[in-house]
């Protein structure tokens, strides 16, 4: 049997064990632990450990206390969690932890989330960032002071009021959530060709192939992140659904089939890469991009600007929001009416038919044509090239 480095968790007897800082105690330091199963914290201690266990560290009896000290488990002689938690209940003059119990507690959260069933959230990164900019998690008016002076859109303090709030949940931390009003704005809507040299300047097959996704499923980021190779058949795309969106299935190009089948086929999912991961590529390639082209237009695109771009171009170029809906997958029809604004088209990009009687003027209509003017008794009507194939299949 191998000899192990560590003790297993006394929760679960996982030995998918990290190491998590020390704890100094009165003769000398002690090792702390978290388990990677459960989420569990915990000291070395003198007692319960394998026969296999070996340590570089000397062990004095007498040093340790009778119980393993387990994170909110077992309160007796617990200094990590349970300690803690009694200490955030003074608000403003809660004790600032060290690094290490900061990290502990961030890594908890993220086992938190996920068997609460919030696979892959954003939270963790949020959390992060604010202690970045000096926050002290286990004191909620220091957290609601970081968010308040933080020089950023009041979406995003939104967001780290919702990831704090969750992360108030998990240790039972009473506070008052802060009120943010989302600015509404209009969204940036590039041209289509930006769109097309940014999926072309992509140096990883994978972003590219990402990027194509997007602009032809208008699908929401973390949609397309959750997609496996099992939603994909022949040329139709199962879109999964993500904050509330409804799930549905899309027809792709040949050319994104092609795309999607060059990649590897190593992970159930098609693209096994974390969000921020590849967002953080896109930025520096969207940026690269626009210094060379010296176009700071690109700068402004994101991930959900395919969305922003495919939403508007379908209703400008159909008037049918509740097709916008469908497509998009949102439930309410308050939310699409969020992601359009008019766009102007050239001439050149229309069908042009007329009609001379009422017969022909409701066909045109259902079609989708719509009416410009008469002349000498014949009624002109024109359709949006791009698109005209959602209108025929809606």
């Amino acid at each position: 049997m191998p000899i192990l480095d560590h003790p297993p968790c006394p929760h679960c007897h996982s030995h998918r064990i990290w190491k998590d800082g020390i704890r100094y105690t009165r003769d000398e330091e002690v090792q702390r632990y978290i388990c990677r199963d459960c989420g569990h914290r915990f000291s070395e201690t003198s007692i319960d450990k394998p026969e296999n266990y070996q340590s570089n560290r000397s062990y004095r009896p007498s040093s340790y206390i009778i119980d393993r000290q387990i994170c909110v488990l077992k309160p007796t002689g617990a200094k990590n969690l349970a300690e803690v938690e009694t200490r955030q209940k003074r608000a403003a003059g809660a004790t600032t932890p060290d690094s290490a119990t900061i990290k502990g507690l961030i890594v908890q959260f993220a086992f938190w989330l996920q068997k609460e069933g919030h696979e892959n959230s954003s939270y963790p990164q949020i959390l992060k960032r604010l202690v970045n900019n000096s926050a002290n998690l286990l004191d909620p008016e220091s957290v609601k002071e970081i968010i308040a002076k933080r020089r950023c859109k009041d979406a995003t303090k939104i967001l780290e009021v919702y990831a704090y709030d969750a992360f108030t949940k998990m240790l039972n931390i009473q506070w008052s959530k802060p009120h943010y009003t989302q600015e509404e704005i209009l969204p940036f809507i590039p041209e289509e060709r930006e769109l097309d040299q940014l999926i072309a300047a992509c140096k990883s097959r994978r972003m590219a192939t990402f990027l194509q996704t997007l602009k032809e499923t208008f699908a929401d980021p973390g949609e397309a992140l959750k997609l496996r190779w099992t939603d994909l058949t022949s040329n139709v795309l199962n879109i999964r659904s993500v904050k509330g969106h409804r799930p549905r299935q899309l027809t792709i190009s040949s050319k994104l089939v092609a795309m999607l089948q060059s990649l590897p086929h190593t992970d159930e999912r098609i693209f096994p890469t974390p969000y921020t991961v590849m967002n953080k590529i896109f930025w520096r390639m969207k940026n690269r991009v626009a210094n060379i082209t010296n176009n700071p237009r690109l700068k402004a695109i994101t991930f959900t600007t395919f969305r922003h771009w495919g939403a508007t171009m379908i209703y400008h170029q159909t008037r049918n929001l509740l097709l916008v809906q469908k497509i998009l997958g949102h439930k309410r029809i308050t939310s699409t009416m969020k992601y359009t604004q008019l766009i102007p088209l050239k001439e050149d990009e229309y069908d042009v038919t007329a009609a001379t009687s009422i017969d022909e003027d409701q066909e045109l209509l259902k079609a989708g044509f719509e009416y410009v003017t008469e002349r000498n008794g014949i009624k002109l009507y024109r359709r949006p090239k791009v698109f005209a194939k959602y209108m025929d299949n809606g």
